[in-house]
């Protein structure tokens, strides 16, 4: 019975390893790919006088990575385009859906790789 016992606490100290090792490389992608997120949406901004696309950061809150813009009310406005005041529309400038299809797929081969192992 002792043996079984073994065996069984064994398993369980092995899985809690993985899993500690898993949470260490998923925050890891995280973070790198926040990182490559901030970095590509500083290239790919529309830039008048560039504070726009100098704005772009990064900040942990909990345990998430959240790419922000300090002129946050911008971000709406460019990538979707708004009403003129005398009539007529700012035509849309998309720049951060791309780089956002681009960081949910590293990331999602990030986390993969790191549950294969």
């Amino acid at each position: 019975m002792a043996n079984v016992n073994n065996i069984a606490n064994e398993i369980v100290r092995s899985l809690r390893q993985y899993t500690d090792e898993v949470k260490v490389k998923v925050n890891e992608a995280g973070k790198e790919v926040s990182e490559y997120g901030v970095r590509r949406l500083k290239v790919e901004s529309p830039k008048k006088t560039g504070k726009y696309a100098q704005g772009w950061r990064l900040k942990k809150v909990g345990t998430k990575w959240v790419t922000y813009n300090k002129l946050y009310r911008l971000t709406h406005l460019l990538e979707k385009g708004h009403a003129k005041v005398n009539g007529g529309r700012v035509a849309a400038r998309v720049h951060i859906a791309p780089v956002e299809h681009k960081m949910i797929e590293e990331y999602t081969q990030k986390v993969e790789e790191a549950i294969r192992g």
